[in-house]
């Protein structure tokens, strides 16, 4: 019975069998026309055999173990495993259900792989292929992988990443070839957007501060407008959270009243709490009443006046007065 059923019949009787509470968390997540569907379904469901019910549940539970065993090791990992508990047929059943609709990321199976075996793989490839692969990967990862090449590729590489837009899927599927791991039945066949200056912001705010300041050294003197759009990205006003009150505090030396009260008026609550805690109770008392005297003000001249401040924490990291907290081999001061 339940094999003769549309997908969405399916869906309105897993909310009936799941209650009304937990039905209305899952339709926070649903577009409207989704939740108008599934509404007009669920009105027009007279009544469910037990059996039914039981059967759609089992299906439902089977396709998020499925889909959290590929989230954990790719999709020959949870063949495998769903082969022993549900049987080979029934479990490439499953899987051909899920990958139907799921669009797996290129390269998922070098994303389960140690950073330093994939350094070994890649370290002799071309920058453009380095590149490609590591717009693909977690920043963590990339930032490792990307560190430990040789000093003269790092900046041809960050390049490559931050100037890469779109990636044709001929030239993915033969990267991956070359990886030794064919995925072109689950790869998107549209053309996926990777690779570009935010992907290069994520490597390089992760990545050691001497790794880091090696690559915009040389990208100042080979693409000084790139070099100067990804550094405008590296530190945004909001990762002041980054800093310690003693950091903030110095910080805060160096920055104009005025700066301040406008940077604050666009900030959110923990970056408005932190800034204001690290400065004198009168002083901070003034800020607040010139932020609420001072009226509506123009995003322009709050990223202005935001950016002011960002120029003076990277100033105070260059000088050493300073340390960001990244997570790279930099962040341990002695």
């Amino acid at each position: 019975m339940a094999d003769k059923m549309s997908g969405l019949q399916k869906a309105a009787v897993l909310l009936i069998a799941l209650g009304p509470e937990k039905s209305a968390s899952i339709f926070r997540y649903l577009k409207e026309d989704e939740i108008e569907e599934l509404t007009l379904e669920i009105a027009n469901t007279r009544s469910i055999a037990p059996q039914l019910k039981d059967d759609i549940i089992n299906e439902f539970y089977q396709v998020c173990l499925a889909q959290q065993y590929i989230s954990e090791g790719g999709i020959g990992y949870a063949k495998d495993l769903l082969d022993k508990a549900l049987g080979e047929e029934r479990a490439q059943q499953v899987i051909t259900k899920l990958t139907a609709s799921l669009q797996v990321r290129p390269f998922e199976f070098v994303r389960k792989t140690d950073a330093s075996q994939v350094l070994n793989f890649i370290q002799d490839e071309h920058p453009q292929t380095i590149a490609m692969i590591l717009s693909y990967l977690s920043p963590n990862q990339a930032s490792m992988i990307i560190g430990s090449l040789e000093a003269e590729k790092q900046a041809d590489v960050a390049k490559r990443i931050a100037m890469m837009d779109r990636t044709s899927p001929d030239v993915i599927k033969e990267v991956e070839s070359v990886l030794e791991r064919k995925l072109a039945s689950l790869a998107n066949q549209d053309y996926t957007i990777v690779g570009g200056v935010d992907a290069i912001v994520s490597i390089l705010n992760t990545v050691d501060r001497s790794t880091e300041k090696h690559i915009m050294e040389t990208l100042e003197v080979e693409e000084p407008e790139l070099a100067d759009e990804i550094r405008k990205k590296m530190f945004v006003f909001e990762d002041i959270l980054l800093l310690d009150d003693r950091a903030i505090q110095r910080v805060l030396r160096d920055v104009e009243n005025s700066d301040l009260a406008i940077a604050l008026k666009g900030s959110n609550e923990e970056v408005k709490g932190a800034i204001l805690k690290n400065l004198s109770k009168r002083l901070a008392a003034m800020i607040e009443e010139d932020m609420e005297f001072m009226g509506p003000v123009r995003m322009k001249d709050v990223e202005e006046a935001q950016q002011k401040i960002v120029a003076v924490i990277r100033k105070l990291e260059d000088s050493a007065e300073i340390v960001i907290s990244r997570g790279g081999g930099d962040e341990i001061v002695v």
